[in-house]
């Protein structure tokens, strides 16, 4: 038998992400965020299917200030997804969200990414860092040299933040062809004990992007050295 990837254990709102832990579901909401019945409705006909952790977008500040009372109506763990403005990710953690996503490549100003952190580590609020092949600049088209420049700088943001005490991190590199993303997740599984999020970005057509995540996220989850 294969010996699993062993990982740090991150707790997302009580559903323990890493370790030995069962690998956890999670899926994005298609609703406005803002429209809270229409997202709290999709969120719970979400957990009658098996997903254990929900992820909405956060574009605007009121957006953010729904989170709470999303948050409230649900079983699942909540996760903001931000991808700009600082602001947006204090105010989610403001509002009691139990793990954000960030792409740190997105917000330029280095005191305000780690005003973030220090946000998130003071509530005990784990942070995905999510870098994708569209937020970095690769000097060439083929798949390697994008796979080594997202590793390198997915592990320059983990550096970063744990210069600043902070751990509780979940690591994703999606790319929108399956070969760099699996290129990607297997060498940045022999490189940190973090645990991984597996997805395919920008994946396209709805069918399209069934059969990329397939073999993108199956690929990955019948190699116990990258098991999250």
């Amino acid at each position: 038998m294969i010996q699993r990837r062993k990982t740090r254990v991150v707790n997302a709102g009580g559903v323990l992400i890493g370790g030995d832990n069962p690998v956890s579901v999670q899926t994005m909401t298609k609703t406005h965020t803002e429209d809270i019945d229409a997202t709290v409705k999709q969120i719970k006909d979400l957990e009658t299917i098996g997903c254990n952790i929900v992820r909405v977008a956060v574009p605007t500040i009121v957006t953010a200030k729904c989170l709470g009372a999303i948050k409230r109506q649900i079983q699942i763990p909540l996760v903001a997804d931000i991808h700009f403005g600082h602001h947006l990710a204090l105010e989610a953690i403001a509002q009691g969200v139990d793990k954000i996503r960030i792409n740190p490549g997105n917000m330029k100003d280095k005191k305000k990414l780690e005003e973030v952190v220090l946000a998130a580590k003071n509530r005990g609020i784990p942070i995905r860092i999510g870098v994708n092949s569209g937020s970095v600049r690769s000097e060439g088209d083929e798949a390697e040299e994008l796979t080594t420049l997202m590793v390198k700088t997915v592990l320059r943001y983990c550096d970063h933040f744990e210069s600043l005490g902070f751990k509780d991190i979940v690591l994703s590199l999606k790319a929108s062809d399956v070969p760099s993303t699996l290129a990607a997740y297997r060498s940045i599984a022999t490189q940190c004990d973090y645990p991984l999020h597996l997805g395919v970005t920008a994946a396209g057509p709805p069918s399209l992007a069934t059969i990329k995540s397939a073999i993108g996220i199956g690929g990955l989850l019948s190699e116990a050295s990258v098991i999250p």
